[in-house]
């Protein structure tokens, strides 16, 4: 999979969502916004990594100092400056150097981890403008099952939370796409250790095993549709699940 030419893709199918549909849709999978700001939520983030990258930032970034941070009011206008905003990130990190470290959410890290990251929000946000649209969702297996690796490296970095870890140590989860040709790609099994989430590429026992198409495991795991969703197969403990999901906020 090469990364770069998936954001650029991703970015392009968010763009034609949201050129065909009313800006002031609601979102329901992100409460209080609409789509306008849904785009503006994407291509803000993507200037703003733009930013970091471009100024090779050792600290986080104020995203208000962004420049150019509200698309334009015309829709086809602001389809264009998400589309562009896209553009300067990977104009950046080719300036910049993609092994050049820069600040991410997970401590310093090479400037190209921003396209993943980025990418990434493009895939799930898609999702939501698709939800908030009554829309079909398609992803490719193998970019949904990138997708909830990178997720899970984000958990694996955050400190626990206070309301008590996601998994108590020793409670493993398997989580198990039903993708053809993924291969190792397509399982993952999380365990929680010291408070914190751990995960690798396996097949595994677990406390509580979940199985779907990568495209529908994604989505759960970033609370894009119901634990119960009929979609899915939960397999053991659902408590275990359900918490899983409460203690794992975007």
């Amino acid at each position: 999979m090469e990364i770069a030419r998936e954001f650029v893709d991703q970015n392009r199918l968010l763009g034609e969502v949201l050129r065909r549909a009313d800006a002031d849709t609601p979102v329901p999978t992100c409460p209080g916004w609409t789509l306008r700001q849904l785009l503006t939520h994407v291509g803000r983030g993507d200037r703003w990594a733009a930013m970091i990258v471009r100024e090779r930032a050792d600290a986080r970034v104020d995203l208000r100092s962004v420049p150019d941070g509200k698309p334009p009011a015309e829709i086809d206008a602001a389809v264009s400056w998400l589309t562009e905003s896209a553009a300067l990130l990977l104009e950046a990190v080719a300036a910049t150097g993609a092994d050049v470290p820069v600040w991410t959410f997970t401590g310093p890290q090479p400037a190209a981890w921003w396209v993943r990251r980025r990418l990434h929000e493009s895939v799930v946000h898609r999702a939501d403008a698709a939800i908030a649209l009554g829309a079909p969702y398609e992803v490719d297996p193998a970019l949904a099952a990138d997708g909830l690796s990178e997720w899970l490296d984000l958990l694996g970095a955050r400190a626990e939370p206070e309301e008590g870890p996601a998994l108590p140590d020793g409670v493993a989860l398997h989580l198990h796409a039903t993708d053809d040709g993924l291969g190792a790609a397509g399982e993952w099994l999380v365990r929680g250790e010291a408070g914190r989430v751990r995960w690798e590429h396996g097949h595994g026992k677990g406390a509580v095993a979940v199985r779907g198409s990568a495209a529908v495991l994604l989505q759960a795991v970033l609370r894009r549709i119901p634990a119960d969703d009929a979609r899915l197969a939960v397999l053991g403990d659902q408590g275990a699940w359900r918490t899983w999901l409460e203690r794992t906020p975007f």
